[in-house]
């Protein structure tokens, strides 16, 4: 996909004439490694590409849907090999509030009040298995179901099989409603009553272990700047 999307560039005569520097492997191992570990860009190890270089690819790879269509792609590839079909029927949405680095601009967070938490919060989408299916980040002070509406819109577009979602009870009936009129079977579960502790809840524990997975990339646009502007040399 990636030597694709170079291919296309050059086709558009956007580096007419000059070979290809660098293997586009490395530059998206080297993305990966500072989203794994959160290293800022000018101190990424020596063996990989120029840190300019590498986030000059990570900004264009972000402005042109890049990432997202490789994890369209992959998710499709992996839901396939678990014998699902490519394209998920039922989803599970979820919101999380965190804590922000200090170089987030305090007009893009806000106070989740219930956990008493200043911050942003991310809202995902994902299907039974866990996967990506959308994400939206905002500040910690926005409803769940505010969020939750954007999401059920963006979903039904993109995922027009989608027929059955589950949320928490943080999710208002009118957002029940609002899925209804989407053709969603929106579903809200519980934990049962009294009960302590960690308890997986049937349908949505696969998004808690999505989180759990987030959790170990330090590169989050949850708790960094969405657009971050290009280092400085």
């Amino acid at each position: 996909m990636l030597s694709a999307w170079r291919f296309e560039r050059r086709g558009r005569a956007l580096d007419f004439g000059r070979p290809p520097e660098h293997d586009l492997r490395d530059i998206m191992d080297a993305i990966l490694y500072v989203d794994r570990t959160g290293v800022q860009w000018r101190y990424l190890r020596h063996d990989f590409p120029h840190w300019n270089t590498v986030y000059g690819y990570f900004a264009k790879w972000q402005q042109e849907g890049v990432f997202v269509q490789l994890n369209g792609l992959l998710r499709r590839l992996l839901r396939e090999k678990e014998g699902r079909e490519a394209e998920p029927s039922a989803c599970v949405i979820d919101a999380q509030s965190v804590k922000t680095s200090s170089s987030v601009h305090a007009s893009s967070q806000g106070v989740d009040a219930g956990k008493k938490i200043v911050g942003r919060k991310r809202s995902i989408v994902t299907d039974t298995l866990g996967l990506l299916l959308a994400v939206l980040v905002t500040a910690a002070s926005v409803q769940d179901s505010v969020a939750g509406t954007r999401l059920l819109d963006q979903v039904a577009a993109e995922h027009p099989g989608i027929r059955k979602v589950w949320v928490d009870g943080g999710y208002r009936q009118h957002l029940v409603e609002h899925a209804a009129t989407l053709g969603i079977d929106m579903e809200i579960t519980a934990r049962t009553p009294g009960t302590r502790g960690f308890t997986p809840i049937p349908k949505r524990w696969a998004v808690e272990r999505t989180y759990g997975w987030l959790m170990l990339h330090r590169l989050s646009p949850a708790t960094t700047r969405l657009c971050p502007p290009a280092p400085k040399p």
